[in-house]
């Protein structure tokens, strides 16, 4: 939901996967992406700041009988938020 919630105030969001690795003997796949965005639209926690953010993050993903277990994401929000004016 809070990714929904973010292409408010960032309409042009979107992510370039880098990397994307399985281990079938643990269950676990992980996805190495950069989130890309400006943020132009209204919603945010200030006024549209016109600033953009590329901020690497990686999901790592858990499964157990075919679907996701659990799920980390692990990504710098500090610098992220930042990077867009929010923080």
């Amino acid at each position: 939901e809070w990714m929904k919630g973010l292409l408010g105030p960032v309409p042009d969001g979107r992510y370039e996967l880098k990397g994307f690795a399985a281990d079938p003997e643990r269950d676990v796949v992980l996805a190495f992406a950069v989130f890309h965005g400006t943020q132009t639209g209204e919603g945010g926690p200030v006024a549209p700041t016109g600033l953009t953010v590329a901020s690497d993050y990686v999901y790592a993903m858990e499964f157990a009988g075919g679907k996701v277990a659990h799920m980390t994401k692990i990504w710098n929000d500090g610098e992220a938020l930042k990077a867009l004016g929010w923080a």
